[in-house]
């Protein structure tokens, strides 16, 4: 199973290379050695066992206890009991590498150029359609097809493909129960100075990961990493000064041009979900769960569907069954997800909250209590007030306040509202209530 594994996912870069050839696309497409490190002592043998691992699988990788760059550890604020109470525990001091892989011959490409090139492969090669704008609701088994519901029409289909990020579609697919959201954060900087080659990341906690990219004919710095669970009750607003530390102990000249986050969808057995969405929906297919890894999963997510829609057998199907019951059986993982649910189904919403709304400073977010009922406020920097019920239209879990983005995030399966209770991401498809309290 890991060798099928780890040959889908290699067939996948080289998939991605040819497509890049055949359609002629722009992508800054370029080979880049991976290596992955550590400066704990407590990892080395993992380190080394990796390697045996790997290199028994096919895959040619190498043992080193050094590398190009000269990285600092930075760690991350830690949590107590999963509450807001932190302390703050950072490392300057500078580690040496103690052991690490080099992956040879990996695929470093800029994203959104290459999927610029294979939308306009659809559109002008092959005669195809996109609509943007068009929101999916709902899809709905009707006399053998299937009706996709929009927001402003429908449409009428043999096969279904959801590839929404996380499935919109609850039941009878349940993968609300296999799959939670995790945010992770991302900065790209500029300097004066010559950029390393290739491509890093830590292997302990917190990780970060380091790699180049070309921006106006420069090359420029991404610092990733930072990453937890989405909707945890933790104070965010570090996040991007940590990565920034990170980039100016390398590079004390840098200058941050850009700063963002995403949501990941992680199954709980750490394997996308893709081929049939359910046995009670024929001719739905299903592609989630890449966990970081989303150009080469969604190649093999397109192979694998392509193929079971023209009645093939695809030799890595088996390996990514979006039907398994694999990923129940992580307890652990599982106990954390039904925890956490329970916590914002019922806990949450049972809890006295002292808070009112003159205890809301400027820029903050609060849940707060009017008339025995609860309010998710927000109190821009003018002193205006937003108000929302603070109950995910998804499944109703009670939101958390993302204090860095001024969001209102979902602890239970990572969807996100802004603070004027506008959906923005998925499971949840509905915008939250909106209060007047003026």
């Amino acid at each position: 199973m890991a060798k099928q594994y780890l040959d889908a996912n290699e067939q996948a870069i080289y998939n991605i290379q040819n497509i890049i050839k055949d359609e002629n696309i722009e992508c800054d497409f370029e080979w880049q050695d991976n290596y992955i490190f550590t400066q704990s002592e407590d990892e080395v043998m993992k380190i080394k066992k990796e390697v045996e691992a790997v290199n028994s699988l096919g895959l040619n990788c190498e043992f080193i206890d050094k590398i190009d760059v000269p990285i600092k550890v930075q760690k991350i604020n830690e949590v107590k009991d999963e509450i807001i109470e932190k302390e703050n525990k950072s490392i300057n001091i500078q580690k040496p590498i103690l052991a690490g892989i080099k992956f040879p011959k990996q695929a470093q490409f800029n994203s959104y150029k290459y999927m610029l090139g294979l939308a306009n492969a659809v559109v002008t090669k092959n005669r195809g359609t996109i609509y943007e704008n068009s929101k999916v609701i709902d899809v709905k088994k009707d006399n053998g097809e299937y009706i996709v519901k929009t927001e402003k029409a429908s449409i009428n289909a043999k096969f279904v493909i959801i590839a929404s990020h996380y499935p919109i579609v609850n039941f009878p697919g349940f993968y609300f129960m296999k799959m939670y959201q995790e945010t992770s954060y991302l900065i790209a900087v500029e300097t004066n100075k010559e950029l390393f080659k290739g491509m890093y990341i830590n292997s302990e906690e917190p990780s970060i990961s380091l790699r180049t990219a070309l921006y106006n004919g420069k090359r420029i710095l991404l610092v990733g990493g930072m990453k937890h669970k989405t909707g945890a009750k933790i104070n965010l607003e570090n996040a991007y000064k940590n990565l920034e530390k990170v980039a100016r102990d390398l590079y004390p000249d840098c200058k941050v041009l850009f700063r963002w986050n995403t949501e990941d969808c992680i199954p709980l057995d750490k394997i996308p979900y893709i081929g049939e969405f359910s046995n009670l929906m024929p001719n739905v297919f299903v592609g989630t769960g890449y966990k970081k890894w989303g150009m080469t999963s969604s190649n093999v997510a397109a192979n694998i569907i392509t193929d079971k829609i023209l009645g093939k057998d695809n030799k890595y199907e088996e390996v990514f069954n979006s039907k398994r019951l694999k990923p129940i059986k992580n307890y652990e993982e599982l106990t954390n997800m039904v925890k956490e649910v329970g916590n914002s189904l019922v806990i949450n919403r049972l809890r006295k909250d002292d808070e009112y709304l003159s205890n809301v400073k400027k820029d903050e977010g609060k849940i707060i209590k009017i008339d025995n009922e609860k309010v998710g406020v927000y109190k821009d920097k003018e002193g205006n007030i937003h108000a929302i019920k603070p109950y995910c239209t998804h499944l109703g879990c009670e939101l958390s306040w993302n204090n860095l983005d001024k969001t209102w995030d979902c602890p239970c399966h990572g969807s996100r509202f802004n603070y004027q209770g506008k959906n923005i991401y998925d499971p949840a498809i509905k915008n939250l209530e909106v209060y007047d309290i003026t």
